[in-house]
This record gives C-alpha cells, structure tokens and sequence, in this order.
C-alpha cells in the first residue's frame, strides 16, 4: 500500500505542478491582450447609427483623439468593411482628403471618414460596419492603431399592408361620401 501512496501522491503533484504552469501561461496571456490597447480613440459624430432609404447618401464623420501621451501616431490607411456581403451599400473613402497625416499625443481630429450610398432597392434592415485606422509611429507602420463600429438602418419604401389597407378604407369612405352628395 505504501507503495501505491507514493505513486499517487507522485500523480497528485505532477498534476498540481501542471495545474499551476497552465495557470501561469493563461495569466501570462490574459495580461498580453489586456496591455494591447489601442492608441486612437474613435467616436462617430453626431452618432454611429444612420437611417435612410434607397438613394439617400449618409455621412460619417469621426472624433479621432491620440490617448497616448507621447507617442506620435501617422495615419498611414484606413479600411471600411460592412459585415453583409453583396450589399447595395456603396462606400466612398475620404480618409486621405480629409484626415490628418500625424495625431500628436494628446490631440484630437474631427473630419468626415466616409459616405455610404444606399443603391434604390436596397433590402431594408439593419446593416454593420467597422471603421479601422491604420498606422504607427512610423509612416511605414500598417498596424491597426484605432477602430469603430457603425449601423446603416435601410428603411423600407414598401407601404406595409395595413397602411394599404387604411389607405384603401379611407378612399373607399371618402367615394361613398362624394356619391351621396352627387346623388342628392
């Protein structure tokens, strides 16, 4: 029995040792995405959800703010992507026309980002996107330095069938009314 003790208890501290380096990697790792953070903060102005219809053209413009305190960032790209593919959203880039080459610590930038045109028949709903500035310290740096979220709400210009059927109660009431009138 003793024999099978020693065993065990060999077991028990082999798992106990592997119990506690897996712990230390996890934190090690937790602590490595916790640190990266991104120097640029983001923030849609006047806001990151826009409504329109087929053929309305929505303008984003963005609050962008270096949050580091001594490091300078160059604004070296950009990249828009809206999550549903083969969508009748057309984007139009103004990154390069309108932002700043370089953010310096503590500084912060407003200008239009992007405009997206909603094409006519465009299925209504909700549609996602997100906006990443990309850069450094360096101008041939093309690290993701900041980022946002944005909504696009395409409202439908198809009546909803009870507004028709208003509508055609309302119309039928209003020729009852004239027919009566012109028969007396």
């Amino acid at each position: 029995m003793s024999k099978e003790t020693g065993i065990l208890e060999n077991k028990m501290k082999c798992l106990r040792n592997l119990l506690v380096l897996s712990l230390t990697i996890a934190a090690f790792l937790v602590a490595g995405t916790a640190a990266k953070a991104d120097p640029l903060s983001i923030t849609f102005t006047p806001q990151s959800i826009q409504d329109g219809a087929g053929g309305d053209t929505l303008t984003f413009d963005v609050d962008v703010t270096n949050l580091s305190a001594s490091d300078v960032v160059n604004f070296n790209s950009d990249a828009l992507n809206i999550t549903q593919p083969g969508s009748d959203l057309v984007t139009n880039d103004e990154f390069f026309a309108n932002a700043p080459y370089v953010l310096n610590p503590g500084d912060p930038s407003e200008y239009e980002a992007f405009t997206v045109f909603i094409s006519p028949g465009t299925p209504s709903g909700p549609y996602y996107g997100t906006y990443v500035i990309l850069g450094g310290p360096t101008t041939s740096d093309f690290g993701e330095v900041g980022s946002a979220t944005f909504e696009v709400d395409v409202a439908s210009l198809t009546p909803e069938p009870s507004s028709l059927v208003l509508l055609l109660t309302g119309m039928a009431g209003l020729t009852a009314t004239l027919r009566r009138r012109l028969i007396r």
